[in-house]
């Protein structure tokens, strides 16, 4: 076995996740579902930790009921903890960040993680669209850094974006890949550019669909069937905006913009709809309305 299929394989033995909200949750599941023997998730107090813990515990429930994974909870759940205490990352052979997309939050995050992490410990993080190479600038070892961008929802998506910065070493380059197939996902290898390859062409399309909306060409779910229909999209680009969040792929579309130009300018529909706290599926109402949200 060469030395990068072991540390692959040593390094899913107990792996970190900074953040459990919706993101940080469904990569911690897809961890344990994958057969790490300890996946630590640490949130910003041990209320929130706890609050991560169930939700986690709810998608191995559903994991259960559709045949995806066997046996008793507990044999999932006892290898998870989740805390409010960064040090527990001091154990953990890879730490992904998923906390709220804030440059400033994000590299306080890292830097509070990487801060904990022994020497040969690997970082990523789960941003959508922030440059790594700006994050890793931050960091004492950029070499050991690189973007792995989930996607929502993460335990049916089949799909995470390795993101590799100027300054990701060779070593981490060749093993993120193998840990995403790991986890029964493929891996899509691009370089660091505002919004990679996913979100700068998602959101270009989400973004024009909104402003037919805005212009009244044609109503959401006629949008949406004729990507679905037309194109055979798995979802449509409204319905996908509602499930990911309008503040979320609000706050996207204003970074691309400000690196990429105009053509991603967010529509005036979505700030206002983004102002009404009509943010999607999260909210219950979005382009369309979720009364069990």
């Amino acid at each position: 076995m060469s030395t990068s299929s072991a540390a692959a394989q040593s390094l899913l033995a107990t792996v970190g996740v900074l953040g459990g909200g919706r993101m940080g949750a469904g990569i911690a599941h897809a961890f344990l579902v994958a057969g790490a023997e300890e996946v630590v998730v640490v949130d910003v107090s041990q209320e929130a930790a706890q609050t991560a813990a169930a939700r986690i515990t709810k998608d191995l429930e559903a994991s259960l009921s559709r045949g995806k994974i066997d046996g008793e909870l507990s044999r999932w759940t006892d290898r998870l903890t989740a805390t409010a205490e960064v040090t527990a990352f001091a154990r953990c052979g890879l730490v992904i960040e998923a906390v709220p997309e804030d440059l400033d939050l994000k590299v306080e995050s890292l830097r509070r993680a990487e801060a904990q992490l022994a020497p040969e410990a690997w970082l990523a993080t789960n941003t959508s669209s922030l440059s790594i190479s700006t994050l890793a600038g931050h960091l004492q070892r950029p070499e050991r850094f690189c973007g792995l961008h989930f996607f929502n929802p993460v335990p049916a998506s089949k799909l995470v974006e390795v993101v590799l910065a100027e300054r990701t070493g060779e070593e981490l380059a060749a093993l993120a890949p193998r840990w995403v197939e790991s986890l029964s996902k493929t891996p899509v290898v691009v370089k660091d550019a505002p919004g990679f390859a996913s979100s700068r062409l998602g959101v270009a399309i989400g973004l024009e669909a909104i402003r037919m909306v805005e212009e009244g060409v044609a109503d959401p779910a006629d949008i949406d069937n004729a990507m679905v229909l037309g194109y055979k999209f798995p979802i449509g680009p409204l319905a996908l905006t509602d499930i990911v969040g309008l503040d979320v792929r609000l706050g996207i579309a204003e970074y691309l913009e400000s690196q990429l130009g105009e053509r991603f300018a967010p529509p005036q529909l979505m700030r206002d709809m983004v102002a009404r706290g009509e943010l999607g599926k999260k909210s219950g109402k979005g382009f369309y309305d979720y009364p069990e949200a």
